[in-house]
């Protein structure tokens, strides 16, 4: 799947930043992300730009608004359904962790949220826990974008710019 996804976008640049964009937002969305392996295609995508000289920028945003949105959803499904949520596996298997939380959101607040999004497992869970728990949504939006073009940063700049250092370097 990887290396197919990964052909494509090579063929098919213009489906670049919507590819992009949809993986980072399943990679991001609450129980979806446990069953999409977007972060390793996203790898493949940061070492696709820097070996084939796609443009980075328009793919680096695509994947930090579709991160973005996609914990934005998942923390307004914890948000409006915390009771239904909570029934809903893998919160049913853990019952303590809607009011485990809650208390972490309180003594941590954004800071909290901002560091879940680097924890592959925690990455859909925390806006989802964060809703669920009530925390403000201003606090949870300012940490949630500025997480998100930080992770970008960090999932496709070592293989764009690792790979193009490469080049160079060897060549």
């Amino acid at each position: 799947m990887v290396e197919s996804v990964l052909a494509f976008i090579r063929a098919h640049e213009a489906w670049g930043a919507p590819i992009v964009f949809v993986l980072s937002f399943g990679e991001s969305l609450a129980f979806i992300s446990l069953l999409l392996p977007a972060t390793v295609i996203l790898w493949g995508v940061g070492a696709l730009i820097g070996a084939s000289g796609l443009d980075f920028w328009p793919l680096w945003l695509a994947a930090a608004i579709g991160a973005a949105l996609g914990d934005w959803f998942s923390y307004w499904l914890g948000y409006h359904y915390h009771r239904e949520i909570a029934g809903l596996w893998p919160l049913s298997r853990h019952p303590d962790l809607i009011p485990r939380a809650h208390r972490l959101f309180e003594k941590w607040g954004a800071p909290g949220v901002f560091i879940g999004r680097f924890f592959g497992p925690l990455r859909a869970v925390v806006p989802l826990a964060a809703g669920a728990a009530q925390m403000s949504r201003w606090p949870f939006q300012a940490a949630n974008w500025a997480s998100a073009f930080v992770w970008a940063t960090t999932t496709l700049g070592p293989g764009a710019f690792g790979v193009s250092w490469l080049k160079d370097w060897i060549g």
